[in-house]
Parts: C-alpha cells; sequence; structure tokens
C-alpha cells in the first residue's frame, strides 16, 4: 500500500486546527508488546516522554488527549488516571461510534481532531479526523492513510513526535498572527 503524499504546509495547517489528540494504546503508547509477571498479571511498558507530550499539549496548546483502545486494561486505565486523561475508552470495537460521540458532546468537527493509530482496527478512525498520525512501524495499512508518519516507534516517543508537531504548528500560527 503506498501512503498519499502530504506537504508539510498541509500537515500544519491540519495541527493548527486541532483541540483533541485522540491516540490508541498498544502500538502506540506502548511497544506493542504485553509482558506477564510470574502471578501473571499484565504489565506494559509507557514512554515518560510521551506523557511529559499530554501535559505540554494542555500546557502550551490546550489541546486535551484521549485514548480509544480495542482492549481493557488496568494498566492503561492506571496510566490515563495518573495523566489525568478523561476521554478513556477501552474494549472499543468501533472506534468510529465513538469519534462521533466525542465530536457531538464535546461539540467538535472531525477537523479539530487528531488521531494517532498503528493497526488495521484504526484505518477507518484515521480517515475520519482532521489530523491521522501513526508510528514509524505501524502496520502498512495504517501508513497508507496518515497524514503524518512519525520517525519514532510506537512507545518510544511517537506520541511526544506528534505532541510536539501540533504545538510547533499551532506556535507558528500564533507568532503569524494567524
Amino acid at each position: 500500500m503506498a501512503a498519499e503524499q502530504h506537504s508539510l504546509e498541509e500537515i500544519q495547517a491540519r495541527a493548527r486546527a486541532i483541540r483533541l489528540l485522540l491516540t490508541d494504546s498498544d502500538g502506540v503508547l506502548t511497544d506493542n508488546g504485553v509482558y506477564y509477571s510470574s502471578a501473571g498479571e499484565e504489565m506494559k511498558r509507557f514512554s515518560i516522554r510521551d506523557g511529559m507530550g499530554v501535559e505540554r499539549l494542555r500546557k502550551f496548546a490546550g489541546v486535551d488527549v484521549g485514548v480509544i483502545t480495542g482492549e481493557f486494561s488496568g494498566p492503561v486505565q492506571r496510566r490515563a488516571e495518573k495523566l489525568a486523561i478523561t476521554e478513556l475508552h477501552m474494549g472499543i470495537k468501533d472506534k468510529p461510534a465513538v469519534l462521533r460521540d466525542i465530536l457531538i458532546r464535546l461539540q467538535l468537527t472531525s477537523d479539530e481532531v487528531a488521531y494517532i493509530g498503528d493497526d488495521t482496527n484504526d484505518v477507518e478512525i484515521m480517515k475520519q479526523v482532521g489530523l491521522a498520525a501513526c508510528p514509524a512501524d505501524a502496520t502498512p495499512f495504517a501508513q497508507a492513510v496518515a497524514h503524518y508518519r512519525c520517525a519514532n516507534r510506537g512507545g518510544q516517543g511517537a506520541f511526544r513526535e506528534v505532541a510536539e508537531f501540533i504545538i510547533a504548528a499551532r506556535a507558528k500560527s500564533a507568532a503569524a498572527g494567524e
């Protein structure tokens, strides 16, 4: 699958409009692995820098963050609580339906929402948002619909990279008086 090419200017314009950044969890916030302790407890590894990206988005761009994941996961719930993410949707099989609900509830347009996804279950929602992004190690399906493909892999700074891109695009717009 060949990904459509988007100009930097087009992607920056999309980023300037963002008011909410939604993300998948496994493969974006994590390295797509799952670990089990000897007691059978599920463990996931999250990047602390990605967490700082959540804080910086709120502080410097006024952009909120949400998670939409197909899994039910205690570690994801705890990470969302730590980062004060209130838009947490777990066990979701129809991500576009959740997006529609969020748009209505928060009175947003789809152009004001970004989504970071890495696999086939993210493709439909990625097609419906203003800015679609994916980690460097996303599947070809997700890469084909992404406007922005990260240099970083899932769980290794991809979320932070998108956050900083949005912050920079909005700062450039503010500096230009737009």
